[in-house]
């Protein structure tokens, strides 16, 4: 069974940037479809972006432009990059694994990492 660990998270200014990182054992990355869901106060959990395996990407409106998902096979490493990042952006991040089918990305093989806390404020 797949163990998906993020980190990077952390406290940053608008504007700013951070990148996540989703480091996964066991099981067979480069096959998997993985994506980043976060969740603020409050409010549920929604997806962020979603990649395949073969590399292609979908993400939420409210981070189109600034958010990049990315994959490393050889490193079996998941990654977001933040920039330009909003109070908004506010939450926790957790990655998963599930499946990238029409354009879109559904974590529905119920595994997640533990999440990492963002925050961003001035």
């Amino acid at each position: 069974q797949a163990r998906l660990v993020e980190s990077g998270g952390g406290s940053v200014q608008p504007g700013g940037s951070l990148r996540l990182s989703c480091a996964v054992s066991r099981g067979s990355f480069m096959s998997y479809d993985m994506g980043w869901h976060r969740q603020a106060p409050g409010k549920e959990r929604e997806l962020v972006a979603g990649i395949s395996s073969d590399g292609m990407t979908t993400y939420a409106d409210s981070v189109k432009g600034r958010f990049t998902i990315s994959r490393v096979n050889a490193e079996n490493t998941l990654y977001l990059q933040m920039n330009s990042l909003k109070p908004e952006d506010t939450a926790v991040y957790y990655c998963s694994l599930g499946t990238y089918y029409s354009g879109t990305y559904y974590a529905n093989h119920g595994y997640w990492g533990q999440g990492t806390q963002v925050t961003v404020s001035s």
